[in-house]
Protein backbone atom coordinates (compact mmCIF):
# COMPACT_ATOMS: atom_id res chain seq x y z
CA UNK A 1 0.00 0.00 0.00
CA UNK A 2 1.32 3.47 -0.80
CA UNK A 3 2.04 5.19 2.25
CA UNK A 4 1.88 9.00 0.88
CA UNK A 5 -1.86 8.41 -0.36
CA UNK A 6 -4.80 8.36 2.37
CA UNK A 7 -7.00 5.76 2.55
CA UNK A 8 -10.19 5.97 0.67
CA UNK A 9 -8.21 7.83 -2.31
CA UNK A 10 -8.05 5.86 -5.78
CA UNK A 11 -5.07 5.46 -7.18
CA UNK A 12 -4.27 7.93 -10.21
CA UNK A 13 -1.57 8.25 -12.57
CA UNK A 14 0.32 11.31 -11.83
CA UNK A 15 2.87 13.25 -14.03
CA UNK A 16 6.34 13.12 -12.62
CA UNK A 17 7.14 15.95 -11.35
CA UNK A 18 9.56 18.47 -13.25
CA UNK A 19 12.02 21.09 -12.35
CA UNK A 20 10.67 23.28 -15.33
CA UNK A 21 11.19 27.18 -13.89
CA UNK A 22 8.97 27.97 -16.54
CA UNK A 23 6.48 25.94 -16.14
CA UNK A 24 6.05 24.54 -20.22
CA UNK A 25 3.34 22.15 -19.21
CA UNK A 26 1.17 24.59 -17.58
CA UNK A 27 1.65 26.80 -19.97
CA UNK A 28 0.52 24.85 -23.50
CA UNK A 29 -2.07 23.01 -21.10
CA UNK A 30 -3.81 26.46 -21.03
CA UNK A 31 -3.12 27.30 -24.19
CA UNK A 32 -5.05 24.26 -25.58
CA UNK A 33 -7.88 25.39 -23.25
CA UNK A 34 -7.67 28.96 -24.38
CA UNK A 35 -7.81 27.71 -28.03
CA UNK A 36 -11.02 24.86 -27.16
CA UNK A 37 -12.51 28.04 -25.80
CA UNK A 38 -12.00 30.30 -28.32
CA UNK A 39 -13.23 27.24 -30.75
CA UNK A 40 -16.46 27.49 -28.78
CA UNK A 41 -17.13 30.36 -29.36
CA UNK A 42 -16.51 30.27 -32.93
CA UNK A 43 -19.65 27.63 -32.83
CA UNK A 44 -21.99 30.22 -30.84
CA UNK A 45 -21.15 32.89 -33.79
CA UNK A 46 -21.88 30.86 -36.60
CA UNK A 47 -25.51 30.05 -34.61
CA UNK A 48 -26.16 33.60 -35.43
CA UNK A 49 -25.99 32.70 -39.01
CA UNK A 50 -29.12 30.51 -39.07
CA UNK A 51 -31.62 33.10 -39.99
CA UNK A 52 -29.90 33.46 -43.09
CA UNK A 53 -28.29 29.98 -44.20
CA UNK A 54 -30.63 27.99 -42.51
CA UNK A 55 -29.84 24.26 -40.66
CA UNK A 56 -27.13 23.53 -42.60
CA UNK A 57 -25.25 25.87 -40.14
CA UNK A 58 -25.23 23.06 -37.31
CA UNK A 59 -22.57 21.11 -39.60
CA UNK A 60 -19.64 23.41 -38.79
CA UNK A 61 -21.27 24.20 -35.72
CA UNK A 62 -21.17 20.14 -34.50
CA UNK A 63 -17.57 20.24 -35.93
CA UNK A 64 -16.30 23.30 -33.90
CA UNK A 65 -18.36 22.00 -30.68
CA UNK A 66 -16.56 18.06 -31.17
CA UNK A 67 -13.26 20.02 -31.75
CA UNK A 68 -13.27 21.85 -28.32
CA UNK A 69 -14.62 19.00 -26.76
CA UNK A 70 -11.46 16.97 -27.61
CA UNK A 71 -9.19 19.40 -27.03
CA UNK A 72 -10.59 19.40 -23.54
CA UNK A 73 -10.77 16.00 -22.81
CA UNK A 74 -7.11 15.35 -24.17
CA UNK A 75 -5.93 18.24 -21.62
CA UNK A 76 -5.02 15.75 -18.94
CA UNK A 77 -3.01 13.41 -21.37
CA UNK A 78 -1.14 16.22 -22.84
CA UNK A 79 0.08 17.40 -19.65
CA UNK A 80 1.31 13.90 -18.19
CA UNK A 81 2.81 13.82 -21.53
CA UNK A 82 4.68 17.17 -21.73
CA UNK A 83 5.56 17.03 -17.50
CA UNK A 84 7.21 13.37 -18.36
CA UNK A 85 8.96 15.24 -21.79
CA UNK A 86 10.56 17.73 -19.08
CA UNK A 87 11.40 15.18 -16.84
CA UNK A 88 13.49 12.48 -18.89
CA UNK A 89 14.85 15.96 -20.90
CA UNK A 90 13.17 14.96 -24.37
CA UNK A 91 10.17 16.82 -25.33
CA UNK A 92 8.10 16.11 -28.31
CA UNK A 93 5.99 18.30 -30.14
CA UNK A 94 2.51 16.87 -30.58
CA UNK A 95 2.61 17.37 -34.27
CA UNK A 96 -1.02 15.42 -34.82
CA UNK A 97 -2.76 17.45 -32.67
CA UNK A 98 -2.11 20.29 -34.32
CA UNK A 99 -2.26 18.66 -37.66
CA UNK A 100 -5.99 17.79 -36.48
CA UNK A 101 -6.90 21.38 -35.28
CA UNK A 102 -5.53 22.73 -38.93
CA UNK A 103 -8.04 20.03 -40.53
CA UNK A 104 -10.73 21.35 -38.21
CA UNK A 105 -10.07 25.29 -38.77
CA UNK A 106 -10.07 24.57 -42.37
CA UNK A 107 -13.19 22.44 -42.33
CA UNK A 108 -15.34 24.78 -40.29
CA UNK A 109 -14.42 27.50 -42.71
CA UNK A 110 -15.13 25.69 -45.74
CA UNK A 111 -18.39 24.26 -44.43
CA UNK A 112 -18.78 28.22 -43.44
CA UNK A 113 -18.25 29.08 -46.85
CA UNK A 114 -20.58 26.25 -48.67
CA UNK A 115 -23.20 27.16 -46.40
CA UNK A 116 -22.95 30.63 -46.93
CA UNK A 117 -22.19 30.65 -51.21
CA UNK A 118 -24.84 27.35 -51.62
CA UNK A 119 -27.61 27.05 -49.35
Amino acid sequence: MDSKRPRGLPRRRLAPQHADPGLQPERTVMSWGRTGLATSVVALLLIRWYPSVGPVVFVPVAVAIVGAGLIQVSQRRRYRVQAAGIHYEKVVADFWAVVWMTVMAVSIAGLGVIGVWVF
